[in-house]
């Protein structure tokens, strides 16, 4: 393979992996800046504007399987109750989506606030409404999100093992807005 041949199939290369990006994209639509959304694997995105932390998650779909027999000829009886030929059924097997998968963008407290003794205070919360069984270690462990995750759930929140602001607020851990008392 000669240079000049290396040296193009690289350009190549480069200008088809350039065109593949994706760009950034703000809060505002405009030009980036320091408060990009990041991609849904990306951590805490803050709103320089607000304050404000947020955080993206993918609700995954909610389907529903349903079976069920259909009949496809009814039974022949004969007229001294006897049965002739009995009745065929044919099993009819269909999903129907309850939910449809959706991407959220939900407020959560900023990274400076999530310090250990918060989480510890979380864990607290949970334990006094009964969906935390562990020690208070004031570390977000998988079982910390756990119980996070369904204390959300039953309160028709974000469905994320992240906390979100919403639920640190109806623990009681995050004042509320002056304008909704």
């Amino acid at each position: 393979m000669t240079s000049s041949f290396r040296a193009l199939a690289l350009t190549t290369a480069l200008a088809a992996l350039t065109a593949c990006q994706t760009p950034d994209v703000t809060r505002s639509g405009t030009q980036p800046s320091r408060d990009v959304i990041a991609p849904l694997a990306d951590p805490v995105v803050v709103d320089s504007d607000t304050g404000t932390c947020f955080a993206r998650a993918t609700t995954p779909a909610l389907i529903e399987t349903v079976t069920e027999q259909i009949m496809v000829q009814p039974a022949l009886i004969r007229s001294d109750g006897t049965v002739e030929t009995p009745a065929a059924f044919r099993t009819v097997t269909r999903q129907r989506i309850l939910r449809e998968r959706r991407e959220v963008e939900f407020e959560t407290p900023c990274a400076s606030v999530m310090t250990p003794p918060f989480i510890a205070s979380v864990q607290r919360a949970l334990i006094a409404r009964g969906y935390y069984r562990g020690p208070i270690t004031g570390v977000y462990d998988p079982r910390t999100q756990a119980a996070v995750e369904r204390f959300q759930t039953d309160q028709d929140d974000v469905l994320t093992p992240q906390l979100t602001l919403r639920t640190a607020r109806s623990l009681g851990l995050v004042a509320l807005p002056r304008d909704t008392l």
